[in-house]
């Protein structure tokens, strides 16, 4: 067996060309692997021994669904002001609810950041209310207004918005914006979403194995894939890369206070700007929290995520926009979004 720290075919532009290239438009086909594997020029027992060090290693966290949010279930950002000696308590509590996908300590007085998913408002509101209770502070919840831009993948070379890659017909010019939130899944649908949320199979017949488990057949779990697509439920499907470990270390969440009657301008200017991996509108929780505007950007260094605001601020003429980065100095958890259904 391969150890996951013996190097990848001395081949960093394999791995490059497989963690760029695939991040969308995953094959939805009997051996979506193979398919992979025959444009990459190798086998698919060695594609798959790949992707299984990929994931050892933590250079991707699955190859799989992402879901447009709030299309399943509900979804809020949350934060906590938690005292420095306390943080660790805090963070190992919140982590520790399987509906929190990702969780990191921030520079800034709301110190811990947290990403919640429940099947509905309600449930969101008990949680929320509970990790109050356990952790001893009050959670700032900020759930999703409008997105301006969702993750819909990063170039690993330049740290830039990834034009989607469609692997017969070249570039993907258009990305559709979603219908509708909270759509109504049937129960297969639901099964589905439970048996893909934390990601596929490393096998060769991968739609097959999950069929299996929930007693459907591999082209009824294609289709359903499709339609879900379709539907915007999933946003893309691909490899699934983790910036910090590819090197992109420097996380900021740059928040805006900008005025209402603005917000979707700006929003809308941002969400286009190449370095911009996710852009949408919070509300206000005044007089705690006064920023209703937030985007990401990652770089290789502090000074580089810092440039690139300034940048961005002055060719928007957003300077005088009070605004703050918070960047992140600590993962506590990250990965795919529980939804929380058998």
């Amino acid at each position: 067996s391969r150890s996951p720290d013996r190097p990848v075919m001395n081949l960093p532009c394999f791995q490059d060309k497989l963690l760029n290239e695939f991040q969308h438009q995953f094959p939805l086909e009997e051996k979506p692997f193979s398919a992979i594997a025959e444009q990459m020029g190798v086998n698919e027992l060695e594609l798959l021994s790949h992707l299984d060090i990929f994931q050892q290693q933590g250079l991707i966290s699955r190859v799989g669904p992402v879901f447009t949010p709030n299309s399943v279930g509900a979804s809020t950002l949350a934060a906590i002001a938690a005292p420095v000696a306390d943080l660790e308590r805090v963070a190992k509590q919140v982590s520790e609810y399987s509906q929190v996908n990702h969780n990191y300590e921030r520079e800034h007085d709301y110190n811990l950041w947290f990403v919640l998913n429940e099947k509905n408002g309600h449930a969101l509101a008990t949680t929320i209310a509970e990790i109050e209770v356990e952790c001893g502070y009050p959670v700032l919840m900020l759930p999703l207004v409008q997105a301006y831009h969702i993750d819909l993948g990063f170039d690993l070379n330049t740290g830039k918005q990834q034009s989607p890659v469609n692997h017969t017909n070249g570039k993907i010019s258009h990305i559709r914006a979603p219908k509708k939130l909270n759509v109504d899944l049937s129960q297969q649908q639901r099964q589905l979403i439970s048996a893909i949320q934390h990601g596929l199979p490393l096998v060769s017949r991968p739609y097959q194995q999950i069929g299996e488990q929930i007693q459907q057949t591999e082209t009824a779990v294609i289709s359903q894939i499709k339609t879900m697509i379709d539907q915007n439920i999933i946003k893309r499907m691909g490899v699934i890369v983790r910036h910090r470990k590819l090197g992109y270390r420097a996380n900021g969440m740059i928040v805006w206070d900008v005025p209402d009657d603005h917000v979707d301008k700006i929003g809308a200017q941002l969400g286009k700007e190449a370095r911009v991996s996710l852009c949408y509108q919070r509300p206000r929780r005044l007089p705690s929290w006064g920023y209703n505007l937030f985007c990401m950007i990652h770089g290789k260094s502090r000074d580089e995520v810092t440039a690139c605001v300034e940048k961005i601020s002055q060719q928007h003429q957003l300077d005088a926009i009070p605004r703050e980065i918070l960047f992140s100095t600590r993962c506590f958890k990250q990965r795919g979004a529980n939804y929380c259904y058998g």
